[in-house]
């Protein structure tokens, strides 16, 4: 029988972008390790697609399951399922719906189905040394002031089912820590990355990076109140990284870690730096009706326009995070975020061309080729 590798390091939400830049670091760092991932039949292709680039010597160590995290034994067969619990040594579980307008039936599987599975493999693997699993500090909901890394369930609102649900999916990790070696990350807004722009999806903070550069150059962009709210933005790569020295991190089961960028900014500060990098201005009232049909002509900001409070309190929230646990594990790594200011400009320059993208593609569908 063939001995395996000495580590085997399982990620779920292949091939999202925060998936798929863990692989990389994780083969790029780790030589000697090999990297399953379960990927869900609909994303097999472009899965496969996305391990291309990849050198040859590191693709040989990646291993695609067809499967679905939130499934009994994660969609596996029976020997699949054993094969994979007997040669896992790191779970990084990042499969989870995010989006703000998913339905709650959706959230709850995906979430807090996931971590039951996650659970269950955890218990079935004979190896494990971190389970590593990636949530976010909005679990916190509508609370207030200063969460601790520790605190989870405190009776707080939240805005939407996928707060609820990952904060359920916590919960679900809690109650197995006792018995498994369970760490918890939570970044707060996150986006993409902070050198090459690239993102998942245009959702979240970008729409008001497509809000600014949707207005009339010479039109002062008007904001919604609540911009004195903190907003903390991290982008994927160091999110990436934290996680990835927090999973190899011999104190970090057990523990719950937030991931912030410690800079401490208003929302009106980040606007400020998306307007300059985006040639805008702003000024701090109420949107008026006037310049809805405006605003609306940029895809994807019917939500702000039509809930322009509910929005912000998704993005700027009166809490700030507490990070002694992150600022302990991530001692003597080098790992830091960067500040917003270092890549507003690339994260602006990225949102223009997904911009130009949507209309030529527009144009595409709606003027036939003549001939």
């Amino acid at each position: 029988m063939t001995r395996p590798p000495d580590e085997v390091v399982l990620i779920t939400g292949f091939p999202r972008l925060g998936a798929r830049k863990l692989m990389e670091l994780t083969l790029e760092s780790d030589p000697d390790t090999h990297v399953s991932m379960v990927v869900l039949p609909k994303v097999v292709e472009q899965a496969c697609e996305a391990l291309v680039n990849l050198p040859k010597s590191a693709r040989s160590r990646v291993e695609i399951l067809e499967g679905d995290a939130a499934a009994m034994d994660l969609g596996l067969s029976g020997h699949e399922f054993r094969q994979l619990a007997s040669r896992v040594t790191l779970i990084h579980h990042l499969a989870h719906a995010s989006y703000v307008g998913v339905e709650r039936e959706a959230a709850e599987y995906t979430n807090v189905h996931g971590a039951i599975e996650m659970v269950e493999l955890g218990r079935a693997c004979e190896r494990l040394r971190c389970l590593v699993h990636h949530s976010t500090a909005h679990v916190s909901g509508d609370r207030s002031g200063l969460v601790y890394e520790d605190e989870l369930d405190c009776g707080q609102g939240f805005h939407s089912p996928v707060q609820e649900s990952r904060m359920k999916a916590e919960k679900v990790m809690r109650r197995a820590m006792p018995d498994l070696p369970i760490s918890v990350v939570r970044p707060t807004m996150l986006v993409g990355d902070s050198i090459t722009g690239e993102a998942d999806r245009f959702d979240g903070p970008y729409l008001l990076v497509m809000l600014l550069l949707g207005m009339p150059g010479d039109m002062p962009v008007p904001l919604p109140t609540g911009t004195d709210n903190p907003l903390d933005i991290v982008p994927v790569d160091y999110v990436t990284r934290a996680a990835h020295a927090i999973g190899r991190h011999p104190e970090a089961p057990g523990l719950t870690v937030h991931l912030t960028s410690s800079e401490e900014l208003t929302a009106r500060t980040v606007f400020d730096l998306i307007a300059e990098a985006g040639g805008r201005r702003t000024r701090k009232s109420v949107i008026p009706t006037q310049i809805a049909s405006v605003i609306m002509r940029t895809p994807g900001l019917e939500r702000f326009v039509k809930e322009p409070r509910a929005f912000l309190q998704q993005l700027a929230s009166p809490s700030r995070y507490d990070t002694r646990n992150a600022r302990r594990l991530l001692a003597g790594t080098g790992i830091e975020c960067p500040p917003l200011a270092s890549y507003v400009d690339t994260w602006v320059t990225a949102v223009k061309e997904h911009l130009r993208r949507r209309r030529d593609d527009r144009i595409d569908v709606e003027v036939p080729p003549v001939g």
